[in-house]
């Protein structure tokens, strides 16, 4: 009676466990993360200034790179902010007719009745919206703070996994079921897919933003460089992504009357700006490990719609782990024949 007991007091513990963890995973997952990237600075650090100095210097530099997109967008948006503003200018011009022809088109063709005046419809929208939000204002207040206690839980595990990485590693090996080969190549694999998701990610949101403002600039749009980097923040956003830049940009040409540019926006954004993530990630990752890029490609997407932003980078680590536990197990099987 001595091992079930064991085994159901082990599995009550972890149960436990994961009830007070809970509501640090997302963050604790991020210190991992960084802590894998940012694992060769700290090995660096730490012959001049000790384990304690380098993590505690790791983190700032963490916190630094987790801020400083913010700052580069506020900063440009500031150094362009008057283009921004010529354009909306010389758009609102045309805007209101535009707006009063294609509301007469809807509104000839409507199976339902509607409004003469498209104001009165947006103005309804509004005061719904308004009713909607309301209530649920001081939930993202909440919201909010949970964002900010997320971070800083983040950060103070990342700190610890810097100074203590090795040991930790160590331990994590030593207690996985496999033989220690398959365990080393285990957490190796992790490791190096780790490292190449956040690297895809970067990439695509550089290509994205690149190809975004180029577009920006070839319609005749203002502020290019602030649109390809707000672009390029967006990317990193699941789900939508860049979309939420280039598709009221075009619905904006469309009712400034600027139909043939409205409709390449549309052909850039569809085809070229967010077709790069679908098909630039899959290809870069699936160089850095055996699993093949379609598997990689619904790791992506299933890791999102699962775990959310994080889940670009656990997803295919998901897969890939389940993979290689199948073959440790197919292997252990064939040696027992």
């Amino acid at each position: 009676m001595q091992r079930p007991l064991f085994y159901a007091i082990l599995a009550l513990a972890i149960y436990l466990t994961y009830l007070v963890l809970s509501p640090f995973l997302v963050a604790l997952a991020w210190a991992v993360i960084f802590a894998i990237l940012f694992r060769g600075t700290q090995v660096r650090l730490s012959a001049r200034l000790g384990q304690t100095g380098a993590a505690v210097l790791t983190t700032l530099l963490v916190t630094l790179v987790i801020v400083a997109p913010a700052v580069t967008l506020i900063s440009a948006l500031a150094r362009e902010a008057p283009q921004v503003t010529d354009y909306l200018s010389r758009a609102s011009k045309s805007a209101p007719y535009e707006i009063e022809r294609v509301w007469e088109t809807i509104r000839m063709r409507s199976p339902v009745a509607l409004p003469e005046d498209p104001t009165e419809l947006i103005a309804q929208g509004l005061r719904r919206a308004a009713t909607f939000l309301a209530p649920r204002a001081g939930g993202v207040l909440v919201d909010v703070l949970a964002t900010i206690g997320d971070l800083v839980a983040m950060l103070l595990a990342l700190f610890f996994l810097l100074r203590d990485g090795e040991t930790l590693r160590v331990r994590l090996r030593d207690r996985l079921p496999f033989p220690p080969d398959d365990s080393e190549r285990l957490m190796r694999d992790t490791r190096d897919l780790v490292i190449a998701s956040v690297g895809a990610g970067l990439a695509v949101a550089a290509v994205q933003g690149l190809v975004g403002g180029v577009a920006f600039w070839l319609l005749g749009l203002g502020a290019p460089v602030v649109w390809g980097v707000v672009i390029a923040l967006c990317s990193l956003i699941p789900v939508v992504g860049a979309a939420l830049v280039w598709v009221p940009a075009g619905i904006g040409l469309l009712l400034a009357g600027e139909i043939g540019h409205g409709l390449m926006m549309f052909i850039v954004g569809g085809l070229g700006i967010s077709m790069v993530d679908n098909i630039l990630r899959p290809l870069l990752l699936s160089g850095r490990t055996a699993v093949s890029g379609l598997v990689i490609f619904f790791g992506l997407l299933g890791g999102v719609a699962a775990f959310g932003f994080v889940g670009l980078v656990i997803g295919p680590i998901i897969l890939m782990t389940t993979n290689s536990l199948l073959e440790i197990l197919r292997r252990v099987d064939l040696e027992d024949v």
